[in-house]
């Protein structure tokens, strides 16, 4: 019998991807596959750093999406969810599909299915959220600026949501907790981090039926993006952080079953 391995990858999905891809690849036994980040080598396993790349990470996407759309949705919708563990209960999800006759069979009763599904259906409810109360300002530059601390990393799939509603006008999204945005500047989208020392919160926070909760300054909020420049804080080197723009067409497609 092979020894353990755990798989260390740098945190993103195109890293979690090519981890999936040398796991199958190599038929290793996966002990678990943990973020360089955060890892903590096992007492019984030997571990192995996964380079990112981008076409493996791409042969494991088309194989999941080619096997079930549904699944495909489920995996990265999951993922975005950041639970710990998460990386080792997708990698055993996508052996248990790849092993189904059909993605459709894929048995709910099944701890691990039923719980990445469930994973799923709460950061598609978070991502129509954020797209039903995401509040913007006006900064100086004529940029609509809203900054947002959502419970799931969702903004690559909001993406399309506000490109489609807003094309008429520049707008960044900037989740504050993962220090990240996504900013359309009239002809794409793009994911960017911002220098700024200090935000101001004009966030949503869940209460019954996800209303808004509105803030006593929001004079002071106004009064400070008028005279903040973003353009200038702008820093769009962020890519190989997430998942690649030309995959995000299928993930905005996702219908989350009720």
């Amino acid at each position: 019998m092979k020894p353990s391995t755990t798989l260390i990858y740098d945190g993103s999905f195109n890293g979690f991807l090519t981890a999936v891809f040398v796991a199958f690849d190599e038929k290793l036994n996966v002990a678990d596959i943990q973020k360089n980040s955060e890892c903590q080598n096992g007492l019984f396993s030997e571990t192995e750093t996964i380079f990112t790349n981008v076409e493996k990470a791409k042969r494991v996407w088309n194989g999941v999406r080619n096997k079930s759309h549904n699944a495909i949705a489920n995996v990265y919708f999951a993922f975005l969810s950041e639970t710990e563990g998460v990386e080792l209960m997708l990698y055993t999800y996508i052996q248990k599909l790849m092993a189904a006759k059909s993605g459709k069979q894929l048995d709910y009763s099944d701890g691990i299915v039923l719980h990445i599904s469930q994973l799923a259906r709460k950061v598609g409810r978070e991502k129509h959220r954020m797209e039903a109360f995401v509040r913007f300002q006006l900064t100086k530059d004529d940029i609509y600026f809203a900054n947002i601390e959502p419970d799931f990393d969702v903004l690559p799939l909001i993406s399309k949501h506000f490109r489609d509603r807003y094309a008429d006008q520049q707008w960044l999204i900037y989740d504050v907790k993962r220090k990240y945005g996504i900013f359309y500047n009239l002809d794409h989208v793009e994911m960017v981090s911002l220098n700024l020392k200090d935000i101001h919160y004009n966030k949503t926070v869940k209460g019954d039926a996800f209303k808004t909760e509105e803030y006593d300054y929001q004079t002071l909020w106004n009064d400070y993006f008028k005279s903040t420049s973003i353009k200038s804080r702008i820093n769009p080197k962020l890519h190989t952080q997430h998942v690649p723009k030309r995959y995000w067409k299928y993930l905005s497609e996702k219908k989350e079953a009720v």
